[in-house]
């Protein structure tokens, strides 16, 4: 039985009977994940995994398109963001003390799942800093039977020439107690809300824009600044192991925006290139976040991963790892 969790349900425009409880990981973390239900007759569940930053709510359109395809969705405030525990006095960091430890959300994400006999088969989609989690979790045996991924954190866009000082900040930083201060260059304000529309790295759709400004200024608690040295140590550290390792045999498409500027591009076409079976799309004119992009934009990205999903063989499906 999972408690009842707070839940923005008219912010989020989610589909009718959507809403949050707690769980907890096995090292005594608190998530909060959202069910945003969809028909009687479902053809599965997907489990999203949002970026770095985000919270359930932020996927409440994302659910509604994906329940008129026929799925449930089951989406996750990582620990550090959302309304899951938080690690820092200041609590607008990003922080994680190991990349790994996102694993054990992604295991209480699986038997929060099943606890609730959400329907099977279940599909994954991913976006950023969930694209690096997603992967490491489809190598480790996560039981979905195909995979989305939007704008995968699998590189973090660094100019050459800085890549070795973020390495050595994030190196040092640890060493001398200091993993818990802002990266350079970020701020402790919510993006969103710091950043004017014009110029912003997220999204071309202003009222895309507007519909996340609005979450968060409803609720201040759902708000996330830069991220600390520690948590950029660990997400270079864990792109870097990402990148040795060989694609999971999981059906696989994912998507990239034309004007993508936060996430190394290159990476994406290098890991996609080797993926058996696997397909890149590139969205013109989009930006990161290409499923909060302009409604024809998200609709032909729902559609193409609707597809996807109904196509994959049903042998693919995999129990727990």
């Amino acid at each position: 039985m999972h408690d009842a969790a707070p839940f923005l349900d008219a912010l989020a425009e989610g589909p009718e009977g959507s809403h949050a409880f707690w769980t907890h990981t096995r090292d005594g973390v608190r998530l909060r994940l959202a069910h945003f239900p969809g028909p009687a007759d479902a053809k599965g569940t997907v489990l999203l995994f949002p970026g770095r930053t985000e919270y359930v709510e932020k996927y409440g359109r994302t659910a509604t398109d994906l329940a008129a395809y026929g799925y449930h969705t089951l989406a996750i405030d990582w620990r550090g963001q959302g309304l899951a525990d938080r690690f820092l006095p200041d609590s607008r960091t990003g922080h994680v003390n190991a990349f790994l430890d996102y694993q054990s959300d992604v295991a209480a994400m699986v038997a929060a799942a099943r606890d609730q006999d959400l329907p099977e088969p279940f599909h994954l989609i991913a976006h950023s800093m969930g694209g690096a989690i997603g992967l490491r979790a489809l190598v480790e045996g996560l039981p979905v039977k195909a995979a989305a991924f939007t704008g995968p954190m699998w590189g973090i866009r660094i100019a050459a020439t800085l890549r070795p000082v973020a390495w050595a900040l994030g190196w040092s930083s640890l060493r001398i107690g200091l993993g818990h201060v802002f990266a350079p260059g970020t701020k402790p304000e919510a993006y969103v809300l710091e950043q004017a529309f014009e110029d912003n790295l997220l999204t071309p759709d202003i009222e895309m824009y507007e519909y996340m400004r609005s979450q968060v200024a409803a609720e201040p608690k759902l708000q996330l600044g830069g991220p600390s040295l520690r948590w950029l140590h660990e997400a270079l550290a864990e792109c870097w192991d990402l990148a040795r390792l060989p694609s999971p045999d999981v059906p696989c498409i994912a998507f990239v925006g034309e004007n993508e500027r936060i996430v190394d591009v290159e990476r994406i076409r290098a890991r996609m290139d080797r993926w058996p079976g696997g397909r890149l799309e590139v969205i013109e004119g989009g930006a990161h976040e290409v499923l909060m992009d302009r409604a024809e934009v998200r609709h032909q990205i729902t559609d193409a991963i609707a597809r996807h999903f109904e196509a994959a063989p049903p042998e693919v499906a995999r129990a727990a790892g």
